[in-house]
């Protein structure tokens, strides 16, 4: 790890496939940067399923009920930036409100520029994508893949 340029700045995203490294946009989402990284200290995403992962698009995660209805208890103000939403890009989940934003989030798993503007692209895998390509699919998924732990890097 440590052939990492900023670990402060950096997350390891272990799955039951493998590692996932994301590189975090904190230039571009400062606050919802810190509060992944406030939640990946506190341990909240371990163990917690994909519950929505749509083939072509993306596999989301976040929700401590595994269903998409729940999360942290904390919304972010909206922190949309011109960062594009391309294969590789975490970003925040939200309901129709733009400041509804909490705990869940999104991988995309190819482009999806329509989202780009309107959704807060926080990071970017740089390493270990064919892991998230595993995912099993479903709305809702049978059996889901789980996070088994998320980490700062600097804290590993």
């Amino acid at each position: 790890m440590s052939d990492l340029k900023d670990p402060e700045n950096t997350l390891v995203l272990e799955l039951e496939a493998g590692k996932v490294v994301i590189e975090l946009y904190t230039d571009s989402a400062p606050n919802h940067c810190a509060r992944i990284k406030e939640l990946a200290r506190e341990k909240f995403y371990d163990g917690i399923v994909f519950h929505r992962v749509i083939e072509g698009f993306m596999a989301q995660t976040g929700c401590p009920l595994g269903q998409g209805t729940g999360g942290s208890g904390q919304n972010l103000k909206a922190e949309f930036n011109d960062r594009p939403h391309k294969r590789g890009v975490a970003s925040m989940a939200r309901s129709q409100m733009p400041d509804s934003a909490d705990s869940q989030f999104f991988i995309c798993f190819d482009d999806a520029s329509f989202l780009d503007g309107q959704y807060t692209a926080w990071g970017e895998v740089i390493e270990g994508m064919e892991h998230v390509d595993t995912i099993k699919r479903g709305e809702p998924v049978d059996n889901p893949d789980h996070i088994v732990s998320l980490r700062v890097a600097a804290d590993l």
